[in-house]
């Protein structure tokens, strides 16, 4: 138990009050607790090439519809988009390309790797308007009000702080700007033992995450099949 004296003063009068505060037992702020321990632990020290084989190969949904999900985004030239979970930057490069020399693409990833590799490969492909930024679980590690457009796929399940992490993408987030979810369905009809096992939240579960931190959904896209394809905004 910890006691706290404060002294104020009011018509000449000293008064002191003393407050008890219960430190252990009524914690002052409520710590989140994270969602999926562990959950990405082997991307500390991942080996490029293999998750690039991995990630950048024909029969992986979104890679097969990379483009047409691109386009589905409407990105304009000068707009400033954040890919929340770049991985070996599939979508980063294509959203550099779009939003042109004078818009801006954050590579966003845990893994330092990951993010070395994108800033490399970038260079060598005269790419220069993309930014590597190694995030914390808890945040994206970018300043309010600084996107249009923040872009997760195939990331949200491997949020282990989602409140808190979403709370980060909302303040980065300018007026009007938008949050795309794109994850795997985990639907016992469509997906396979291994996305039920591994991914934690559903659809529906993750919409009402990202609407209970503030975001509005504006509507879903039908493109994909095993996954679903949500656009929020702020």
């Amino acid at each position: 138990m910890q006691q706290t004296t404060f002294k104020f003063s009011k018509n000449g009068i000293l008064y002191s009050l003393i407050v008890f505060v219960l430190c252990f037992n009524l914690p002052l702020v409520a710590q989140e607790q994270s969602v999926s321990p562990g959950i990405n632990d082997y991307y500390q020290n991942p080996d490029f090439e293999l998750w690039q084989r991995r990630f950048e190969s024909p029969g992986r949904e979104v890679y097969d519809l990379a483009d047409e999900i691109v386009d589905v985004l409407q990105l304009k030239p000068g707009m400033q988009v954040a890919d929340i979970g770049a991985g070996t930057g599939l979508f980063t490069k294509r959203f550099a390309q779009q939003v042109g020399n004078n818009g801006k693409v954050y590579a966003i990833d845990i893994s330092k790797e990951f993010i070395r590799n994108i800033v490399k490969q970038a260079e060598q492909s005269g790419l220069k308007n993309i930014e590597g930024i190694v995030n914390t679980d808890k945040s994206i590690k970018l300043a309010a009000n600084t996107i249009d457009l923040a872009f997760v796929c195939d990331t949200y399940h491997h949020l282990e702080y989602p409140r808190a992490m979403l709370q980060s993408i909302y303040q980065a987030l300018r007026k009007n700007g938008r949050l795309v979810v794109i994850d795997f369905l985990k639907d016992p009809q469509v997906s396979s033992r291994w996305v039920m096992g591994h991914v934690r939240a559903n659809r529906l579960t993750a919409r009402q995450e990202i609407e209970q931190a503030g975001f509005r959904f504006l509507k879903e896209e039908d493109l994909l099949q095993s996954n679903y394809f949500m656009v929020f905004k702020k």
